[in-house]
Order: C-alpha cells, then structure tokens, then sequence
C-alpha cells in the first residue's frame, strides 16, 4: 500500500544551515499494516511523514501509494489518498462550525457538490453511529459547536473526520502528543478500534516507546534519517521498553541515545 524507495531529503543544501533529514530510507507497507514510528528528536520521522504527504518534494527516490507512483505529485493531489491527523488538535476541524457538520464535509471531500439540502437524516443517524466508537459521548451532541470540545475530544473528531472515506493510507503524526495522558489513552484506544475496523493502513508517529510497543502489528525505528530498526510479529508482542533501547544501541553503536530517546 506504501512503497518508499530510497529517498533523500536535505534542507538549506549549499548553507551552514545544511541538514540532511532522509539518508536513502525505503520502506514498505503491506496492505492492513499499523506501523509505529519512533526515533529521538531530529531522526527523520516527521520529515518521512511530509515526504510521503507531498507536502515537500524528495531530491531523490521514488514514493507509490497503492500501486500509484506519486513521487512528483503536490500535496493537494496526493489528498486523495491519504488521512492524516497532526500533532494540533485544533488543525482539522472548523472551530465555528458543528460537530455535524465537520463530519459533513469530511464525507463529502473530493466530492462534486449538488444544491440538495444540506445533511439528511441518514447521513445524521450514520454519523451518531461513528462517534459512538470514540466512547466521548459525542454522538449527543452532533448540533454542538466544535470550538466548545476539548482538546482531546477534538482530536477524536479529527482522527474519525480523517478516516470517514477509508483512506488508502492513514498518517498519525504524534497525534496525542498534546494531549493528558488519560485523553491521549483514549485517543489511541479509539484509533486502534477505527483501524482495525476499517483494514486501515497506517503509519504512527510516536514520542512514547509504550505506545509503539503496544500498538500496531509493527515498529520501526529511526536514527540520523533512516530506519535501523524494524520488528514485527512475535518479536514485537514481547518487546519491552528495555529490549527496545538494548537493540537501539546495538543497531546504531551509540551510548548516549537512551537519553535522547526517553526526553523525546
């Protein structure tokens, strides 16, 4: 479903500001993969996430989702096949405008608009159903406006608005790392439930080494812009905190990144 084959990004090339971020990383997500992203700060998670999103293009190497070769494609094109949720609660929703009608027009994204009324019954009976799985009590309060949530209730709404057209691929850039602990619990409780229901290909970025564990079928991890570690299957069920680091500073035969790793 994902394909990334040996991409470079470096910004501010030619500057003292040069910062190589992508070093020939590929990468490939079978269909139904929820893979956790981990790496401490400045290791190129986010800068993987953007260049698969299109939101700047790769100097090298070639990035396909679902078969389609997307590498020269802009951001708004790529859209199509792609949710994503950011860090910032407050990024995808409309803070003016009620519950409803968010999820309205996150079902109707990229499609031709009619001069038909507005929501139906139908479509408000189905969307109650949906923010059930979010266990916010939510699905009450579909008039309300979105400006009146919470944080985390917010980011709920997005991760749902994000996944209402089962996106090809669904991208979760730290999603709950602005959240209490107990909200982002229920933030990640509720994406596990939208993925697996939905067969949702996925790629989580994490700053907390539990949640990548937990989560998902599969964890990378990455240092100085590639991927140096990469479990799955039993190896990744029985993973502990303590395995993770052991392994980290065997793949990358640095001592000083267990510290780097906890603080980000």
């Amino acid at each position: 479903m994902l394909d990334v084959k040996n991409i470079y990004k470096t910004f501010n090339p030619g500057t003292v500001n040069e910062k190589t971020a992508l070093r020939g990383l590929s990468l490939t997500l079978n269909d139904g993969d929820f893979v956790t992203v981990i790496g401490g700060n400045g290791a190129g998670k986010s800068t993987l996430l953007n260049a698969v999103a299109g939101v700047w293009p790769v100097d090298e190497g070639v990035v396909s989702i679902g078969g389609v070769d997307v590498t020269r494609l802009p951001e708004h094109k790529r859209a199509k096949y792609i949710g994503r949720v950011f860090q910032d609660p407050m990024m995808g929703t409309a803070a003016t405008m009620q519950i409803e009608e968010n999820m309205a027009l996150a079902a109707r994204r990229g499609k031709r608009r009619t001069l038909r009324p507005g929501i139906t019954r139908d479509e408000r009976d189905h969307y109650r159903e949906m923010l059930k799985i979010l266990d916010l009590g939510l699905e009450d309060r579909l008039t309300s406006k979105v400006g009146l949530l919470s944080g985390g209730q917010r980011q709920a709404l997005t991760l749902l608005m994000a996944t209402l057209q089962k996106p090809q691929l669904l991208l979760l850039d730290e999603h709950t790392a602005a959240l209490d602990p107990k909200t982002a619990a229920k933030v990640l409780d509720a994406t596990e439930r939208i993925v697996q229901k939905d067969h949702l290909t996925t790629l989580m970025i994490t700053h907390n080494m539990k949640d990548a564990i937990v989560h998902g079928n599969r964890l990378i991890m990455m240092y100085e812009g590639n991927i140096v570690l990469d479990i799955s299957g039993e190896e990744k069920k029985k993973l502990t905190v303590e395995d993770l680091l052991a392994k980290f500073g065997q793949a990358t035969g640095s001592d000083e990144a267990d510290d780097k790793l906890l603080l980000s």
